[in-house]
């Protein structure tokens, strides 16, 4: 088990060197940052003209206008969507790069057990992501901790808890169509069509109804994600993350062997 560990541990820090140490992650990170200042600054000014709106008509007769709540939780929809288009560039080159250098036979063919590898690889995208997100969380806490009306920790807890569980899944999936092609842009493209089928197949489930629709229902990354977003602490959607992430390490580690079975 210790020697698990360390291998995983190992190609986590290799893998988290190379996006640390890459221009084009870096380029991705910029964007990010930008795009997601941008939303947040208009989910910002909407919000609290709306508020003013509701103010000035209604004056004390307003009713309750959680307006820290309601840019938190229209800020996460937000982000939620935006990560769909940078997850994918992200994980495209997980293995692609690997069967384009050549390393992959050499790494299918390791004493490394390709679990271990794919969960290091895994790991280390997703410690990139979230350090990309953390900046975010500066400006979200300053105008939270603004409000009149404290939102309750637990909600942005479990909102972002919700985006790295959204990002863990998404990666998990590229991880694995990244391990099928040597082409990082069919990787980055394949990935993000699989997404968002994910991610609109509730529109279908509303569409068929009766068991087939609550089967797509409950495969929509869409409806999960708002649950944890909204606040709600619910078990299923948990479920369903750590499935989803847990079915894409082994489909790429199974990916991984048919490789090795086809080069021996």
């Amino acid at each position: 088990m210790r020697i698990i560990f360390a291998n995983i541990m190992a190609i986590y820090r290799k893998e988290l060197q190379g996006y640390f140490a890459s221009p084009l992650a870096y380029a991705i990170a910029g964007v990010f940052w930008f795009v997601a200042g941008c939303f947040f600054m208009t989910i910002l000014l909407g919000e609290l003209n709306q508020a003013a709106a509701i103010d000035r008509q209604m004056g004390e007769s307003a009713p309750p206008f959680d307006v820290a709540y309601r840019i938190l939780q229209g800020f996460m929809n937000v982000m939620g969507s935006f990560s769909l288009f940078v997850l994918p560039m992200l994980s495209m080159g997980l293995y692609a790069e690997e069967r384009k250098r050549g390393t992959l036979e050499l790494l299918a063919t390791s004493p490394v057990t390709n679990w271990a590898v794919a969960v290091g690889k895994l790991l280390g995208v997703l410690t990139f992501f979230t350090a990309i997100v953390l900046p975010v969380l500066i400006y979200e806490t300053m105008v939270l901790n603004a409000a009149d009306t404290p939102v309750p920790p637990g909600v942005p807890l479990l909102a972002h808890l919700g985006l790295i569980l959204l990002a863990a899944s998404v990666l998990s999936l590229g991880m694995f169509i990244s391990s099928l092609t040597d082409s990082t842009v069919l990787a980055a493209i394949f990935t993000f069509a699989g997404v968002l089928l994910l991610w609109i197949v509730d529109f279908f489930a509303s569409a068929w109804g009766g068991n087939v629709g609550a089967v797509l229902n409950y495969l929509s990354l869409l409806k999960h994600y708002s649950n944890l977003v909204q606040g709600v602490f619910d078990t299923s959607s948990l479920v369903f993350f750590a499935s989803f992430i847990a079915l894409g390490v082994f489909l790429t580690a199974q990916s991984i062997d048919t490789f090795r079975f086809q080069r021996s």
